[in-house]
């Protein structure tokens, strides 16, 4: 994958991360991603930083947080430099999810027993109108 010693093109690192190329342009633009740097000719040229980054991003995606609230996230880290101030917010975002998702559980279980209980019922009229 290296082009040179933790220095990576684009193409590279979207193949790595299994990301597209224009998510990850897309991710420098919303400033997720540090300013890439970039070859005499324009060329992007990635770190093993920016690899990490992109795996960080794609796992608070995965928890369920938005792109809005990590870069929330961000700002907090660029204003005080510190995950000090980053990491009490990130449990709260965190905790907001997890109430959330156990929300949508309940909901999913009542709807469960609602359709087992709907098809016992019409299970019985299948029966009945077999009579």
């Amino acid at each position: 994958m290296a082009t040179a010693v933790g220095r990576y093109r684009i193409g590279e690192v979207a193949a790595h991360v299994g990301l597209t190329e224009r998510t990850i342009r897309y991710y420098e633009e919303l400033g997720l991603l540090d300013s890439v740097k970039r070859l005499e000719g324009g060329q992007r040229v990635y770190t093993d930083e920016d690899v990490r980054r992109l795996k960080f991003i794609q796992r608070l995606k995965v928890l369920g947080l938005s792109l809005q609230e990590m870069h929330e996230l961000e700002r907090l880290y660029a204003r005080h430099r510190s995950n000090r101030e980053v990491l009490p917010r990130l449990i709260e975002l965190l905790d907001a999810h997890l109430a959330t998702t156990q929300e949508r559980m309940n909901e999913l279980s009542s709807l469960r027993e609602e359709i087992k209980s709907y098809r016992e019922h019409v299970v019985q009229r299948l029966l009945e109108d077999r009579s």
